[in-house]
């Protein structure tokens, strides 16, 4: 399979964005160095990817996304490829990708979505796993009870992109 890989800095740090022929693959948050964003990407068993710095294929993906982390509202529609994950994964990331901008819904509201309202744990576990985030904006889905809940790039990471889309600039 073909892959393009690309490194680029925003405000926040360095990101990797991996694609194939069928669509995006993996989005890596904010890390110190270009080296972390490989070295993690290696760690993700996707080592041979690494290897492809293709910039052209992205479209204008990376300049999105430096938009979105300095506070501008912006649309991810870019096709994914998800191969690899459940068809329960999918179905959760398709629900979340519809909630809009500056808005949260709770992981019940997802499972609800699904016809599954006792599944928001198992929502809670393949948000876990979401290989996309800000495009599939899992950020967005908090708990019941108003607290965050998880994130794979950590509390704070979940806090800065709530509060950058509240119309507040975060701290990490």
């Amino acid at each position: 399979m073909d892959f393009s890989f690309i490194l680029f800095n925003t405000c926040l740090g360095w990101m990797g964005i991996l694609s194939s022929s069928r669509g995006l693959r993996r989005v890596i948050l904010p890390r110190k160095s270009p080296e972390e964003v490989v070295s993690f990407l290696n760690e993700l068993g996707e080592a041979e990817a690494s290897c492809y710095f293709i910039d052209g294929s992205l479209g204008d993906l990376p300049r999105r996304l430096k938009s979105y982390l300095a506070g501008e509202p912006m649309d991810f529609p870019d096709s994914l490829d998800l191969a690899g994950t459940t068809d329960f994964q999918r179905s959760v990331w398709q629900i979340v990708r519809t909630i809009p901008y500056a808005k949260t819904k709770n992981y019940a509201w997802v499972a609800s979505q699904l016809g599954l309202g006792k599944s928001a744990r198992s929502v809670g576990q393949a948000l876990a796993r979401n290989p996309l985030p800000i495009v599939v904006p899992c950020h967005r889905v908090i708990g019941s009870d108003g607290s965050l809940g998880g994130f794979s790039g950590g509390a704070e990471m979940k806090r800065y992109l709530l509060s950058l889309e509240a119309g507040g600039i975060g701290r990490l």
